[in-house]
């Protein structure tokens, strides 16, 4: 006996894959993230991008995240991750898509350039769930920011605080400069 499938809810998966590939969602999150099968995934990607998807595997170091302006993208799409994951009752890939559109619209209206992909969001949410990273507030202005997860709270001192000596200095175009940059969006309620 054949299975039978809802149609409201293949439809809806259809769906959010075609917002993840809109995004620039690798293949392999759309595989993690639907019911649907790798060769309808792929015509998928296919059709809506009108190119094949990238190969080779995903990014898999919290090293990245550490780094001073991936931090401050990475912390900025974290917090508003955590705030709908309170406030919205959302699937966990539909918060993840909803906090990566608010992070993009964010940086369109400051003209930065966006660092994190929707790929690495999703990864960092990962990484968080399994506790490989975290959330630490800053000891001198209270924004929330990732974190190893070994990392001393009390003394926490972020990248907006305590830039590094050549911080804001490139002239590459969406650079994040220190005076450009801030705390205010990442001082959301936990």
């Amino acid at each position: 006996m054949a299975r039978s499938k809802s149609i409201v809810g293949e439809a809806k998966q259809i769906e959010r894959a075609i917002t993840l590939i809109h995004l620039g969602a690798r293949l392999q999150v759309l595989e993690s993230e639907t019911d649907l099968s790798y060769e309808r995934l792929l015509r998928l990607y296919k059709e809506v991008s009108g190119k094949s998807p990238s190969k080779g595997q995903l990014p898999f170091s919290t090293d990245w995240f550490m780094t001073w302006q991936p931090n401050i993208h990475a912390s900025l799409f974290l917090n508003t991750h955590e705030y709908l994951n309170k406030v919205a009752a959302l699937d966990e890939i539909d918060t993840v898509i909803k906090a990566y559109q608010l992070y993009a619209e964010q940086m369109k209206s400051q003209g930065l350039e966006l660092l994190l992909s929707v790929t690495r969001a999703w990864r960092l949410v990962k990484f968080v769930d399994n506790g490989m990273l975290t959330m630490t507030a800053c000891s001198k202005c209270g924004g929330h920011f990732v974190t190893h997860p070994h990392e001393i709270a009390r003394h926490y001192v972020c990248g907006l605080c305590n830039p590094p000596a050549r911080a804001g200095k490139g002239k590459l175009a969406g650079s994040l400069g220190v005076e450009a940059a801030s705390v205010s969006a990442l001082q959301i309620e936990h």
